[in-house]
């Protein structure tokens, strides 16, 4: 069947994306597919270690896959409430593969869970003065940019509509900018979660071939990848812009600190 062969692919995907995190528990027709992925997820300088197995039916993804969660650090409700929500999130996503996106809302999500450990210990802080935690976490990987380019899009509004849901979920900022056939992807934010950016893109079916089919990401070249610097202006939201010549574009780059970018990266 169709179903039971995307499942198939998708599980093999998982498999290079996770590498040794990636344990195939079991394999039937009848029962469809089961595996484990292991994750570690950092927050104030913690590691959260989670292991989540996944059960894929034959009828997956038209039907929700059965999800197990546990950690040495979290306790037994913490890992149910973070199975329900991971639950209801799948529900948005039926009708297309979906264990890599659940995995990367545990990535984004879970530090809601894990304040809930440490909440005490942060009101301690204050009342000394300072939020430790949150003061050792900002001075850590700090603000990172990267500038994209794309060789085309043919399936533009799908395409654009995933790059701005990938963005909100991995909450980071930058632009989407269009000047004749170039065609530049901005972010910034912290670096993890560029480079999870980057596996999206580089593994999602997010365009179309010259025949029309739907076909991964494979003209995307990274111009450059550093840490924002003092007088580049810090974004706070995602935007899509259009650009009529190569001066308004200009103009974008040095209203946001960004001239030296253009110069060496982008000017024609």
């Amino acid at each position: 069947m169709a179903v039971e062969a995307a499942a198939q692919e998708e599980v093999a995907a998982l498999g290079a994306i996770y590498s040794g995190d990636f344990q195939l528990l079991a394999r039937s027709e009848s029962e469809g597919i089961t595996f484990q992925i292991h994750s570690i997820c950092e927050h104030h300088m913690k590691k959260i270690q989670l292991k989540v197995t996944f059960q894929l039916s034959p009828d997956y993804p038209l039907c929700l896959p059965d999800i197990s969660i546990c950690s040495d650090q979290l306790n037994r409700k913490q890992c149910s409430d973070l199975k329900q929500s991971l639950l209801r999130y799948a529900e948005t996503l039926l009708s297309q593969p979906m264990v890599y996106e659940l995995m990367m809302w545990l990535q984004q999500n879970i530090k809601t869970f894990v304040d809930q450990l440490t909440v005490d210990q942060l009101t301690v802080d204050k009342a000394n003065g300072g939020d430790n935690s949150q003061q050792q976490s900002s001075a850590g990987g700090g603000v990172w940019m990267t500038l994209l380019y794309l060789d085309h899009m043919r399936a533009k509004a799908k395409y654009i509509k995933s790059i701005e849901k990938w963005t909100t979920d991995l909450r980071l900022a930058g632009r989407l900018m269009f000047m004749g056939k170039l065609i530049l992807i901005l972010l910034q934010g912290d670096r993890k979660d560029i480079k999870d950016y980057l596996v999206l893109q580089k593994t999602s079916k997010v365009d179309v071939d010259s025949s029309g089919k739907r076909c991964k990401e494979k003209m995307i070249s990274v111009l450059c990848e550093e840490k924002l610097q003092p007088g580049q202006h810090r974004l706070t939201s995602f935007a899509v812009k259009e650009f009529a010549t190569g001066g308004e574009l200009h103009q974008e780059f040095e209203a946001l600190g960004l001239s030296g970018l253009y110069d060496k990266f982008v000017k024609f």
